[in-house]
Formats: C-alpha cells, sequence, structure tokens
C-alpha cells in the first residue's frame, strides 16, 4: 500500500466492491474492544477478580465522562489535521497497535479483589482510560471517513450492510465468545487474541481508505463555535438523542447478559454466548431484508421508527422468561430490530454532516462524530449507574458464596425495563427529527450542485 496515494483530488470519485469491503474491514477492529468492554469488563472485574460492584460502576461511569470529553476534542483535531496521508488516515495508522495492546491490558490484572482490592482498582482505572484513549483516536478517525468516501445514498447503504455484518462478527467476538474463550484459554490469552485480531482488522482495512484533497483545503473554526454549531442543529440533536438510547439499550443488554442468565435463569453465565450470539446472527441476517424492503422504500427516519418500536417491545419478554428457551427466542426479535438500528444508524448522520455542508461550506465530519460520541457515551455512563443502583439495591454481593433471591428479580428488572424506556425515548426524539421529505431532498439537490464547484 503507497499510503501517498491516498488522497485523491476527483470529488464524483466512486468507490469500489473492493473498496467499501475493506473498509467496513476496519469495523471489525472498531467493534471487538468496545463490545468486550461494554459486555464482559463489569462481569471481569466483579464477578471474576471480586471488586466491589460500586467501585466498579463508578470507575466505568468515570470512563464515560472521559470518553465523552476525549470524543469532540479529537473529532476536531482530526477535522484540522493535515499531512500527506491526509486527515483521518494516519491516526488509524499510528494509533491502531498501541490500542490493541491497551485493550488486552484491561483482562492482564494480576491482582485480586478479594485481598488486593486498592491495586486492583488502580489497575482497572489505568488500563482503561489508556485504552479509551487511543480507541477515541483511532475509532473517531475511522467513522469520520465514511461519509467522506461514501458521498451517495446507495454507497452508504451498501458500504452500511458490510460494516455492519463485521460489526456482527466482532459483537459475536467481543460480547459472545469471551466468556467461553476466557474458560477454554484464559483471561489473558482471550485478550491477546482478540487484540491480535483487532490490530489485524483495522490495518489491513487501511488498503482500501482515501480521503478527497478538497476537504484537506475546507475553512476552518475554533473549536468553542464549532461546538455551539452542533448543539443548535436540530437534526443532530434529535438524530444522536436516539442514538444514545439505542446505545443505553444495547449496553443495558450486552453487561447485564451473563449476570441475567447466571442469577434470573439460573444457567451458566457462559450461556449469555448463545444469547447475544443469537441477536447478533439473526441481526446480520436481516440486515439485507430491512435494506431490502424496508430502507429502500422508506425515508431514514421511518425506518429508524419502526426499528426502536420492536426492539422496545421485545425486551420486556426478557422480563417473563424462565428458560433458555425462553431467551433465545427474545433474542431473535431484539436480533431483528438491532439489524434496523445498526443499518441507518451512521447513515442518518452522514446525512446531518451533509445538510451541514450545505448550510456552512465546511466538511466537519471529525466535529460531528466526535460530539455524537460524546453525547452517545452519556449511555454507558447511565448503564453504569443504573447496573451499580439495582445490582445493589436487589442484594448482589460478588463476595457472598450464594446470592439472595432477589437477586434474581433485579437483573430481570435490569433486563427489560430501561431498555425498554430508552427504546420510547429514542421514538419520541425522533419525531422531532427534521431532516425528512422535502427538506432532506433539498439538502441532496443542493450538495450535488456544490460537488460541480470543489473547494479550491
Amino acid at each position: 500500500m503507497k499510503l501517498a496515494n491516498l488522497l485523491v483530488n476527483d470529488p464524483e470519485i466512486e468507490t469500489t466492491n473492493s473498496q467499501r469491503w475493506l473498509y467496513a474491514l476496519g469495523n471489525l477492529g472498531c467493534s471487538i474492544p468496545y463490545q468486550a468492554v461494554g459486555a464482559v469488563l463489569l462481569f471481569f472485574y466483579t464477578d471474576v477478580q471480586k471488586l466491589s460492584p460500586l467501585w466498579a460502576a463508578a470507575v466505568m461511569t468515570a470512563y464515560a465522562v472521559y470518553n465523552a470529553i476525549n470524543n469532540p476534542i479529537m473529532g476536531y483535531v482530526s477535522d484540522r489535521t493535515k499531512s500527506r496521508w491526509g486527515r483521518r488516515i494516519p491516526f488509524i495508522l499510528f494509533g491502531t497497535l498501541p490500542y490493541a495492546l491497551f485493550f488486552a491490558a484491561l483482562f492482564l490484572a494480576p491482582f485480586d479483589g478479594a485481598t488486593q482490592p486498592i491495586p486492583l482498582l488502580i489497575w482497572f482505572i489505568v488500563a482503561l482510560f489508556l485504552f479509551e484513549s487511543l480507541a477515541t483516536v483511532v475509532q473517531t478517525a475511522y467513522y469520520s471517513l465514511l461519509p467522506e468516501m461514501f458521498s451517495k445514498f446507495k454507497e452508504r447503504t451498501d458500504v452500511s450492510v458490510r460494516m455492519n455484518i463485521f460489526m456482527t462478527v466482532g459483537l459475536l467476538m467481543g460480547a459472545a465468545l469471551p466468556i467461553s474463550l476466557a474458560g477454554l484459554l484464559g483471561w489473558p490469552m482471550m485478550a491477546l487474541l482478540l487484540g491480535l485480531i483487532t490490530a489485524g482488522a483495522l490495518l489491513f482495512s487501511l488498503r482500501g481508505m482515501f480521503e478527497r484533497q478538497a476537504s484537506m483545503n475546507a475553512p476552518q473554526v475554533p473549536l468553542g463555535q464549532a461546538v455551539k454549531a452542533t448543539f443548535v442543529n436540530r437534526s443532530f440533536v434529535t438524530i444522536v438523542i436516539a442514538q444514545t438510547m439505542r446505545h443505553f439499550a444495547t449496553s443495558v443488554a450486552a453487561s447485564g447478559l451473563a449476570f441475567y442468565t447466571k442469577y434470573s435463569l439460573g444457567v451458566d453465565p457462559a450461556s449469555s454466548s448463545l444469547i447475544l450470539g443469537a441477536i447478533f446472527i439473526v441481526a446480520a441476517a436481516a440486515l439485507w431484508p430491512w435494506k431490502h424492503f424496508i430502507a429502500n422504500r422508506f425515508e431514514p427516519r421511518t425506518t429508524l421508527l419502526m426499528a426502536y418500536a420492536l426492539m422496545g417491545l421485545s425486551t420486556i419478554p426478557l422480563f417473563l422468561a424462565h428458560s433458555m428457551l425462553g431467551a433465545l427466542a427474545t433474542a431473535v426479535i431484539m436480533g431483528i430490530a438491532l439489524a434496523g438500528l445498526l443499518l441507518m444508524g451512521d447513515v442518518t448522520l452522514s446525512d446531518v454532516i451533509d445538510e451541514d455542508e450545505v448550510k456552512t461550506g465546511q466538511r466537519r465530519e471529525g466535529m460531528y462524530f466526535g460530539m455524537s460520541g460524546l453525547i452517545i457515551t452519556l449511555a454507558y455512563a447511565l448503564s453504569s449507574i443504573v447496573f451499580g443502583w439495582i445490582s445493589t439495591s436487589y442484594g448482589y454481593n460478588p463476595l457472598l458464596a450464594t446470592q439472595p433471591e432477589s437477586v434474581a428479580l433485579g437483573f430481570r428488572i435490569f433486563m427489560s425495563i430501561p431498555p425498554a424506556a430508552g427504546s420510547l425515548l429514542a421514538i419520541l426524539s425522533l419525531l422531532f427529527y427534521p431532516l425528512s421529505g422535502k427538506r432532506l431532498k433539498a439538502v441532496k439537490t443542493a450538495l450535488e450542485q456544490r460537488k460541480q464547484k470543489p473547494l479550491p
């Protein structure tokens, strides 16, 4: 790969089939670590390493706040970066290896919370914050390339399907398999293996990436003005609230599932891999039907409304399920709903970025994805707070050999009520999303006209 050729001058260039697959592959490297952190990190530090759940929840909340601050700053920096490789690609090229290394370090903790709680807590904090710093660098750069490389709706939905196929693989590997892999290989080897796959996917995907030369010459604005511009953008605010609720619902489901299977269903927590696997495999299989039968016939907002409605309804049966069979049946419905949410998430944000370019003449993908990351990260903080509150309220204590009966009810509530409430709030937010109908068509028309006069 010749990095010097990753800048292109043609504003009308369309991506090839190979470039779409290669770019999408990078989503595997973005998905694995974050899914593992969201799905099994709390379980690892509390149930395996015996750290206090309140301490663990506090660390995860602080991590989410730090992530929120980090995202817009990194997005702003990448928007203003100029190099012979572009604005985004250098961060992926040089940040990937340390990003994968710090992810693995999270599961290499040499301390036991029962006898060495303070050293374990310090290891947890340091490893998590170092991981987050590098993750923000790499992932903000990666996702910011999406609207720049793929300018047409057909391209975006096409690459979105491919990205979400790899995301599904990442979900399986990062959320569904770690507990099972740790049982076979041990937690350290599991983490090192997933870190190696993460780095390989992102570095190989660079072969399909490019940036448009015109974006390097766009006018720049101060950080404060850039932040303000996103918060007064109604299209951005409403869509990012909806996306935040999606991440809240999936974060609750992923982080609570091992506890739910162990304490509410009374089965081996490794069985959570089967439920998560069912969700993600069904989601991957449902991507094409969502694209062909719904996204190609309805606007993005309508498609998202359908998906959120189905997601909200699908979480309720988890409260009622008393067997793996019932949980697996619910997982199928959740997977179908998740496919619609995954398909349209980055597509709608790309539409918002297009609208901003029409209004301002600037391409600020990094800032918008960074601010999106800031707000969405609050979902993980909220999920951690709810986990700490419900788990302790219902008597969960990892130091007890046998948990009280109330713990089973607590994790049923955690897995069902908060995700349903989040889906309802997302629907309410989308009702105020203005980028649809004539307004959306006008933005697309104006953007095509602008491309005929590329930035100098």
